[in-house]
């Protein structure tokens, strides 16, 4: 166990020495891992804490008396210092002690011989034991790869830069207020929350609303790719009734009552687990999950939606309060509301303007029109009319985006609860697995998924994914639907009528998930950013910048609107 998560549960204020120590590397990353529960592992981690599996393997006591001794993973407080520390090695020679900190890497060649972050958690730790009466006048760093160690004198310069750090820290909690991303800074190539912190991102769209502000010339910067373009942790979907995940040691295994092993797939490139129509997964399976914190999914044999089995979820306090305060604040809603509408209006026009070349110009004027008029809707009420006669104008040009033989998939309008025809049917299913996925996306952000700015809340509807999920619609479920129907991927055999509705097949189901998983591994060119991306991570990083505008770091949210 961490000292940060140490200090959390032990409900106290105290600040860990390592937290002071991120504070002093950027004050950033300190706030959203100590401040707002944000971690995620990175290759350097995942190995530092590997070469560090030894120390932390057990805690010692630290004995009574001056005597020499070692001593290994030591915890300590100091209630007066305001800090808490957990000590790699503790070494004492029958006068004082030495406070030994490991590292994996090179020791730097620095001038100073260390770089500050590195001092200051020592000189927390000096500060800790001082508290703790001990005598401690040098600490010590152990570069694991190099085999070197290097000393530190705990003068009084360090030590009072320590305290001034720790003074700094506390005020930024207490306003609560996120500091501001690094810009252009080395620091930020291999940070693990890149894609948390969205440094470029978040200064190139402040830099935008300036200029936009002053109605100045647009900005152009580079953006660096910091995040990785594609998640390799992927879904794993397990359709029908008969079939049970197992586990079997670092693998999750699919069992068929008629076929036995289906198929297998290893835990740690599991990003959730998606059961569909009475499949089942056995107790081993999920405890393991939610150890992991890999989201377990539950769907009817429809594809509605119906649940989320979970470990911990996202500890963001802090978004979550401001996002209760935004869903309560009708102005605030409503400017999220209309740029969602608008983006989807206006994605809408531009799938039909590309791929329908017989569309009427007026109704492309008019959804462009409709996208204006959302901008400066006056109301929900009045969204709502907007989204609706846009919906009516797109549907209306659907049926001329598919190329099958019409006898077979004919589509006259939208209709759903239950849907009437094979196209609709689909439609619908896919939007009820893209409202999963913005489940899982906006909960792993910090955000409750039930409570939302435009679909208001109602027991069981998660507002939030719709209201996330509305940009996406053309780009996302409606793109993988024409591309099935298209590529006659679907026959009339993947359907069945019961009753008004239609049903897919559970084969068709399968075809659908895979063509879904298909684009949404699709890299495009991010409209704002400019970099090449996947539609999932495009999902994640709109649920980013979503969290940047309720903590005040973006006026607007920036919608996503594909370039074609």
């Amino acid at each position: 166990m961490s000292e940060n998560k140490s200090s959390i549960e032990d409900g106290n204020d105290l600040i860990p020495a390592s937290m002071l120590a991120a504070f002093a590397y950027c004050p950033r990353l300190c706030y959203l891992q100590f401040v707002q529960g944000e971690f995620l592992d990175s290759a350097d981690l995942a190995e530092g804490r590997f070469q560090h599996r030894w120390i932390d393997a057990e805690q010692d006591a630290v004995p009574e008396g001056f005597v020499p001794f070692h001593a290994r993973s030591v915890s300590l407080s100091a209630p007066q210092a305001g800090v808490c520390c957990r000590i790699d090695l503790l070494e004492g020679d029958g006068s004082s002690v030495t406070p030994v900190e490991y590292k994996r890497g090179e020791a730097p060649r620095a001038p100073a011989g260390l770089y500050e972050p590195h001092l200051i958690q020592l000189a927390a730790q000096c500060l800790a034991l001082r508290e703790n009466g001990f005598s401690c006048e040098e600490g010590m760093v152990y570069f694991i790869r190099s085999e070197e160690r290097v000393p530190v004198k705990f003068d009084a310069a360090l030590i009072d830069r320590a305290k001034s750090l720790l003074a700094d820290l506390r005020s930024t909690i207490e306003r609560g207020e996120i500091p501001p991303p690094l810009r252009s800074s080395p620091r930020c190539d291999r940070c693990s929350l890149a894609g948390v912190c969205l440094p470029d991102e978040v200064n190139l769209l402040r830099e935008m609303e300036v200029e936009k502000a002053r109605e100045g010339k647009p900005v152009e910067e580079k953006i660096r790719m910091l995040l990785p373009a594609r998640d390799d942790a992927v879904p794993v979907y397990v359709i029908g009734q008969g079939h049970t995940v197992r586990k079997r040691g670092e693998r999750l295994e699919i069992w068929s009552y008629e076929n036995g092993k289906v198929s297998e797939a290893r835990i740690r490139e599991i990003s959730q687990v998606c059961l569909y129509g009475g499949a089942e997964i056995t107790t081993p399976a999920m405890v393991e999950l939610m150890q992991r914190n890999v989201p377990v999914l539950h769907f009817s044999h429809g594809g509605w939606f119906l649940g989320i089995c979970q470990g911990h979820s996202h500890k963001n306090v802090e978004l979550r309060i401001k996002q209760f305060k935004w869903a309560g604040d009708e102005v605030k809603s409503l400017s999220i509301a209309r740029k969602i509408v608008a983006a989807k209006i206006e994605n809408s026009r531009i799938r039909l303007r590309k791929y329908d070349p017989d569309v009427p110009e007026p109704v492309l004027e008019s959804l462009a029109a409709l996208a204006r008029d959302a901008e400066d809707s006056p109301s929900r009420q009045s969204l709502l009319g907007i989204e609706g006669a846009a919906a009516a104008a797109y549907f209306s040009r659907f049926g001329s985006l598919l190329k099958a033989d019409p006898g077979d998939f004919s589509f006259e309008g939208r209709n759903k609860r239950p849907p009437r025809d094979p196209v609709n049917s689909i439609l619908s299913y896919l939007y009820g697995v893209l409202t999963k996925e913005l489940f899982v996306t906006v909960q792993a952000a910090g955000f409750e998924p039930y409570l939302g700015f435009y679909h208001q809340p109602r027991y069981g509807r998660p507002s939030l994914a719709l209201d996330m999920m509305e940009e996406f619609r053309p780009v996302i479920a409606d793109a993988t639907a024409l591309l099935l129907f298209n590529n006659e991927e679907l026959t009339a055999k993947d359907f069945i009528r019961t009753g008004i509705g239609i049903s897919i097949m559970p084969e068709a189901k399968r075809k659908v998930i895979a063509a879904y998983e298909h684009r949404m591994q699709t890299e495009v060119i991010h409209p704002i950013f400019g970099y090449k991306v996947s539609y999932r991570r495009v999902l994640e990083v709109q649920s980013r910048l979503l969290s940047r505008v309720l903590a005040g770091e973006l006026k607007e949210y920036p919608a996503f609107i594909s370039r074609g």
